[in-house]
């Protein structure tokens, strides 16, 4: 497993040192992330070797298992910042409604998109019907 979390630290760095040389507005970590699910699509799939390493895999349990601990940052930075959102709260409200609303958009399009039907050829030995 600590190989596979040097390969997780790996992704984010390679993500960070990406987004540094390119100056791209996405946070290293997200970029990391992309560039480890193409690593794992490329990944073959085989009886003995499979697509997600074992130790990987048991890596990510244990992140998910402890996915708690992760939000206590965000909870004292809010608690921190209680000022500001004191202040700012309707621009706050109004933005995270907008890109809940937007997200919801965003992704029912996409999954339209992507589970309709490309095209019906139909068989060339039933005469087509008319409608």
């Amino acid at each position: 497993m600590t190989a596979a979390l040097f390969f997780l630290l790996g992704c984010q760095l390679f993500g960070e040192v990406i987004r540094c040389a390119f100056d791209l507005p996405l946070p290293g970590p997200i970029i990391g992330m992309v560039f480890l699910a193409i690593l794992l699509s490329l990944r073959r799939h085989t009886p003995n070797k499979p697509s997600i390493p074992e130790g990987l895999s048991q890596m990510a349990q244990s992140l998910i298992r402890h996915m708690g601990l992760l939000f206590v940052p965000s909870g004292v930075g809010i608690i921190a910042e209680a000022g500001v959102l004191r202040e700012e709260w309707l621009p706050i409200v109004a933005g995270l409604a907008g890109s809940t609303v937007l997200g919801l958009a965003v992704t029912g399009f996409v999954m339209h998109w992507t589970t309709r039907p490309r095209c019906v050829i139909q068989s060339s030995t039933s005469p087509p019907t008319a409608n």
